[in-house]
């Protein structure tokens, strides 16, 4: 019998066509002699959508006429089991839609990749491939990622943040504490997203202002830190759990701008629906193989640091002037899935994908050996009136 997977993407997130590209991209390499794939679609209004077509790629060339083909649906825990349920049957159709044994979240950004989707689908009970809540929160921040890291040893650039509502209650006080703390020139960056979307860079006070105005647009929490001038990019993926994962190759992604871009990252030049595989790189990352090996312990080191699972993509800044490695962020669950970051390594797509599955059947099983309840008379004697509360008297 096939394990049926809910394949989930979009989302109420910047970053949803990404998600859409990365996730078909998945159902296109799966195993289908292993897994029955079942598509949802979450739209950027957060209703979740299956039908005929939500699998086609063409289709989303026109979301509003795919959406109105398609029917809504949602998850509903019965006995043991999860279904995908419509929520508004027409006449003389069943509500379910299928049973799954598994939901693969492959979303990009706010509102899903952020330990959303996660804690959805943990509250459930169903397994699920990627993170658990904490550890994706945890990546989506780049703040308390730099936090988590720096406890642990790993080498990040100094940061300042700044609140929004602290911006505009004193925008020169905001401008002059990150001129005191981090100087110029500097990154800015929203706090919680990734694909390079409100990223700029700054030179001077005016160019800061422009950036920090930019940022705020898409999140309320901006990040500064300091920029490295001459620099090589480096990224490396990691796949497993915390208590076991193991390193891709590197890969050195090849920019147009001093800033990697979202062009640069999902266009790779041209309209082509290929996700991050299209970006421009060089594969293995043409760096000296003690910076290559010093990159892959590293990477795999945030990954358990973080308590990850699943495939993460982790990113590396060198610092050409100093020969510093500074660990810039961690994808937990990168564009295309870093797949291509795998294949050199002689490990196919659906192997990978094969992989992360079994990683997220196995965290079930480990979760189902521990207690989350407790027989207890506690509710036997109660009755609810007057002013005393749960835990005492008034």
């Amino acid at each position: 019998m096939k394990i049926k997977v809910a394949l989930m993407f979009g989302g109420r997130s910047v970053e949803h066509e990404i998600s859409i590209i990365s996730a078909l991209q998945a159902a296109q390499s799966i195993n289908r002699e292993k897994y029955d794939v079942i598509p949802v679609y979450i739209s950027k209004s957060g209703e979740m959508y299956c039908g005929d077509r939500i699998g086609d790629i063409e289709a989303y060339k026109d979301i509003k006429s795919l959406i109105a083909e398609s029917y809504t649906v949602a998850f509903a825990r019965t006995e043991d089991r999860v279904a995908i349920i419509r929520t508004s049957p027409k006449l003389f159709q069943k509500p379910l839609v299928d049973y799954i044994d598994v939901a693969f979240p492959v979303v990009h950004g706010t509102n899903v990749e952020d330990g959303t989707a996660a804690g959805y689908l943990n509250m459930l009970g169903v397994p699920y491939v990627g993170c658990d809540v904490l550890s994706a929160a945890l990546s989506m921040d780049k703040y308390a990622m730099k936090v988590i890291f720096r406890d642990h040893g790993i080498p990040v650039l100094d940061c300042a943040v700044i609140d929004s509502d602290d911006y505009l209650a004193d925008e020169e006080a905001a401008i002059r504490a990150v001129e005191e703390k981090i100087g110029y020139p500097a990154i800015v960056k929203p706090v919680n997203l990734g694909s390079s979307v409100g990223i700029s860079k700054a030179d001077c006070r005016e160019k800061l202002s422009e950036a920090l105005e930019e940022a705020f647009l898409y999140a309320g929490r901006v990040l500064v830190e300091r920029a490295v001038t001459n620099l090589t990019e480096v990224n490396c993926s990691v796949v497993g759990s915390a208590h076991k994962a193991r390193p891709s190759v590197c890969e050195r992604p090849v920019g147009s701008d001093e800033i990697l871009s979202y062009e640069d990252k999902y266009l790779g030049g041209s309209k082509s629906a290929k996700g991050m595989a299209s970006t421009k790189r060089v594969i293995p990352a043409d760096i000296s193989d003690e910076d290559t090996e010093k990159i892959r312990l590293l990477a795999v080191k945030a990954f358990k640091a973080l308590g990850c699972s699943g495939v993460a993509r982790i990113d590396f800044l060198i610092d050409n002037d100093s020969g510093e490695i500074y660990l810039n962020e961690i994808n937990s669950i990168p564009g295309s899935l870093s797949f291509y970051l795998w294949e050199p390594a002689g490990v196919k797509y659906p192997e990978l994908l094969d992989e992360v599955i079994s990683l997220a059947l196995e965290r079930a099983r480990e979760n189902s050996k521990i207690t989350y309840a407790f027989d207890t008379n506690v509710l036997s004697g109660v009755k609810l009136g007057g002013l005393k509360g749960a835990k005492g008297k008034a």
